[in-house]
């Protein structure tokens, strides 16, 4: 094995990625658009969950209606002033049973009815619940309803829970399509053909594209990391060198799989579908976006299997729980492990023409 040979690859590579301009500003655009909406959106104390369309009123359809508006109507108060509820208005039911059977809004009231009386879809979840809220409303306040106990501790907003998610799903894309796809592009061109005939070896070529694409996943990080941070001011209760650690091996552990699906074919369409048929179970099972509590037990098993949900595990204990790296060490033996496992079995399949 030869170091020289690996390192002029290694170059080569880096000196392609960082001369493509569009791609280059892309890794660094696309997850910092995607954090800076959801924190615009999810951020404010004023995002409403629930939609509630009221009527009749005379405000153009789908216009919300600050609460105070709703005090003379035969809305109970306490619905009214119930947190997390965007009143709309509409002039007519026509208008609000559109918006009701396309889920635009969760649930409708008339205003001048002589009694409450409301619409919702039997199958949406949101209007079960805000008609228990429009029920409720109505119950006397010196109901025995409990005793309120408010949990102790730092609160965790939902962006500071959402962002390694960002990362690991931009670091995921990137490892997949920026090594799985490019390998097989350069097969089916002829480049692979070309670089057999030199003295570099089959292991060293893989070496140079997995140690390039690991250097461009850090940098990605580090730089993404630092811009949404001077926005957001995220919050690390952990050690920022344990988060880097889980994410360089969750880095590679990614950018391995790109080397495996890479060792074999020349049809990029088929590269493409396969990169998406692994791309997309990851960002919707490993709990980039919402957690899988209460799903089936299957399909948090199969969350299991794959390597972004033990990378985003052990870097949402460290950054929001103040985990070390001895307690996610299960999770980056897991990282660790699969790398091998798909780095040896890459080396094994390696063609250099089919």
């Amino acid at each position: 094995m030869s170091w020289k040979r690996i390192w002029a690859m290694f170059k080569a590579r880096n000196y392609e990625f960082f001369r493509d301009t569009a791609a280059f500003g892309w890794n660094f655009l696309f997850p910092f658009l995607i954090i800076a909406g959801f924190g615009i959106i999810f951020g404010g104390r004023d995002f409403a969950d629930f939609k509630v369309g009221v009527f009749p009123l005379p405000v153009p359809a789908s216009a919300p209606i600050i609460a105070d508006s709703l005090a003379d109507t035969n809305l109970p108060p306490k619905f009214v002033t119930t947190s997390h509820l965007e009143f709309i208005g509409f002039p007519t039911l026509e208008q609000g049973m559109e918006k009701l059977q396309h889920h635009k809004i969760d649930f409708l009231v008339q205003l001048d009815a002589p009694g409450p009386r409301y619409w919702l879809l039997e199958t949406s979840p949101k209007g079960y619940i805000v008609e228990r809220l429009f029920q409720a409303a109505f119950l006397p306040d010196d109901g025995d309803f409990g005793r309120k106990e408010t949990v102790a501790g730092r609160e965790i907003r939902y962006i500071d829970w959402l962002f390694p998610g960002i990362l690991a799903m931009n670091m995921m894309f990137s490892a997949l399509w920026g090594v799985g796809y490019i390998i097989v592009r350069y097969r089916k061109n002829g480049v692979l053909k070309r670089l057999k005939a030199t003295p570099l070896t089959a292991f060293e070529y893989l070496t140079a594209q997995a140690l390039s694409r690991f250097f461009l996943l850090i940098f990605t990080l580090v730089a993404v990391w630092i811009g949404a941070d001077l926005l957001f001011s995220f919050e690390v209760a952990g050690s920022y060198l344990d988060l880097l650690i889980v994410f360089s091996l969750g880095g590679l552990s990614l950018t391995s799989i790109g080397l495996l699906l890479a060792a074999r074919g020349t049809s990029e369409e088929f590269a493409s579908g396969a990169l998406n048929f692994l791309a997309w179970p990851m960002m919707f099972l490993s709990e980039v976006w919402f957690s899988l509590e209460g799903a089936p037990q299957w399909v948090r098993d199969f969350a299991q299997l794959l390597p972004l949900t033990p990378l985003l595990r052990a870097a949402r204990k460290i950054m929001n729980d103040g985990a070390s790296l001895m307690e996610v060490g299960g999770d980056c033996l897991i990282l660790i492990a699969f790398t091998l496992f798909c780095l040896v079995l890459s080396a094994a399949l390696f063609s250099w023409n089919e």
